[in-house]
């Protein structure tokens, strides 16, 4: 059972005060992790702590900004200091606003780049001495289909960043397997988070319309698919990545889902 070797385990998740990376950490906490749930703004860590322990499980807020690395070494230290190592790291933090090309600034680029990429390496080398003590060291990586395999309009720096991220992940799991440490990476489609709420159902129906499952995913199926990778179960997986979207890549065309 995933949930039966994950239990006890001490897990950071980054950018874990809503959307997919509280998902993640509802997800580990049920599986009776001890989870330290990141994020900048240290109110809203509390309170995603406060919702995710609401039924029992241990959980705990710290605030860090991932492009900081003195923030995040302070990080792994709270987490072994409270939890006793550190065991898993979710590296999902991250930001996507949207700009096109023609209006996009060099700081614009680069706030996205620092925060999707730079954060990443910073995250796994300030957790790394932790994750060589366990006997189970797993990275998980959030990634996404947009830029390794799709793309969208205003999303450049995003869509690099994040097939920035595999790049990364597939040298990283080579250099960490000595230790034991798998590095994998989740790749998450639409996904219904607090973002998308303003928007409107006949958008979201438009967005479902253009997945095979005919429906957006849930933040909980991104943390089932983490979990995964977490697990026991997937010692022998490193440097892969797991694409989480309904079927939504599969397609050729709105016409191959005509009818169906």
């Amino acid at each position: 059972m995933l949930a039966s070797s994950i239990k006890g385990k001490s897990v950071i998740v980054t950018g874990s005060s809503k959307g997919i990376g509280k998902g993640i950490a509802r997800v580990f906490v049920r599986a009776g992790a001890k989870v330290l749930v990141v994020a900048r703004d240290i109110k809203a860590a509390e309170a995603a702590v406060k919702e995710l322990t609401r039924e029992g499980g241990t959980a705990s807020a710290f605030a860090a900004d991932v492009t900081r690395y003195p923030d995040l070494q302070a990080m792994a230290k709270i987490a072994a200091d409270r939890h006793g190592g550190i065991d898993v790291l979710c590296a999902n933090a991250g930001i996507f606003p949207q700009a096109r090309i023609v209006d996009m600034s060099p700081e614009d680029w680069d706030n996205v780049l620092g925060t999707n990429l730079k954060g990443t390496f910073l995250s796994v080398k300030a957790c790394l001495p932790y994750l060589q003590k366990s006997k189970a060291g797993r990275v998980v990586l959030t990634s996404s289909i947009t830029g390794p395999i799709t793309g969208f309009p205003g999303w450049t720096h995003y869509g690099a960043s994040k097939s920035g991220q595999l790049g990364f992940m597939r040298t990283a799991a080579i250099e960490l397997a000595k230790h034991g440490i798998t590095v994998n990476a989740v790749m998450p489609g639409n996904i219904k988070t607090e973002g998308l709420d303003g928007l409107g159902q006949d958008y979201l129906a438009t967005m479902a319309a253009s997945i095979p499952l005919k429906r957006l995913g849930s933040v909980d199926d991104i943390g089932h698919a983490a979990l995964f990778l977490a697990s026991t179960e997937a010692g022998y997986i490193t440097g892969q990545t797991l694409v989480v979207d309904g079927g939504q890549i599969l397609p050729e065309s709105l016409e191959a889902l005509k009818d169906l």
